[in-house]
């Protein structure tokens, strides 16, 4: 459970295929609007399938994204989180935790400059194997094996400046459990993060807006000098879905460990 992606995002390949993310920060969709597309209900399609389909036709994020070539709407939603906090610059480093189909990533390697010289490197990771991602390097591995954050490391040739993580568990339809998921799943992408982290790095994880996150932000707060919430416009306005952005590590020897 914990590599997969309930949105689905990309896995495993090597460099290579489509980048697509802007390199300005002002890459949101703004107030553009389109024209709304009716879908009639045909055999074989349930209602529910109808009601999704005419969603993602009507979606200006899944119109924007097949524009500029991205791999699916939630790039825009780091896209919307790196306008607003400005975490992703030249030269870091980048591990995309639960990359499939890779939309994050190729964000992430626009906005670092990876493949340009003196750019930085991406590398995404995920249980499944993926198409590649140009000027990244994926790893089809699950990274809560012991191995994974030694792999990871020597793909980047040192530590992390960035940890990211879309990763959400398949939904229940019990609000609670699905809460008690998406945060196990962020509080071990945490733990990972802690371990391949250089001192200043930033860690950034989808929750689920709920009350059981208390030991999340704790952790989050003892190891980062800035911890903060935000729901990006690109989420669905329906969703639960928001990311905590964690800036400014202090390091394992800094870390106090408690409040």
């Amino acid at each position: 459970m914990a590599g997969n992606k309930g949105s689905g995002k990309g896995r495993g390949g090597q460099s290579g295929g489509k980048s697509g993310g802007k390199s300005s920060r002002a890459g949101g969709l703004g107030g553009s609007r389109q024209a709304s597309i009716r879908v009639k209900t045909a055999r074989r399609r349930t209602t529910a399938s109808t009601r999704w389909l005419q969603r993602q036709l009507n979606d200006p994020y899944v119109a924007e994204a097949k524009r500029r070539g991205l791999r699916s709407r939630a790039a825009f939603k780091l896209i919307e989180l790196d306008d607003r906090y400005e975490f992703l610059k030249p030269g870091m480093a980048v591990v995309d935790l639960g990359c499939a189909p890779g939309g994050w990533t190729q964000v992430a390697a626009d906005r670092v400059r990876a493949g340009a010289p003196g750019g930085g490197k991406v590398v995404g990771v995920d249980l499944l194997e993926t198409e590649p991602v140009a000027n990244a390097t994926m790893l089809q591995a699950d990274f809560m094996e012991d191995d994974t954050p030694d792999r990871l490391v020597a793909f980047l040739d040192g530590p992390a400046d960035a940890v990211l993580s879309d990763m959400a568990a398949n939904t229940t339809g019990h609000a609670q459990t699905d809460h008690l998921r998406i945060i196990g799943l962020a509080e071990t992408a945490l733990d990972f993060a802690i371990q391949v982290l250089a001192p200043g790095g930033v860690f950034v994880a989808k929750v689920f807006s709920g009350g059981a996150e208390a030991s999340l932000l704790n952790l989050l707060k003892q190891n980062f000098d800035k911890v903060a919430h935000f729901k990006p416009p690109a989420s669905r306005k329906e969703s639960a879905e928001m990311y905590v952005v964690a800036l400014g590590y202090r390091g394992a020897e800094q870390s106090t460990g408690e409040e």
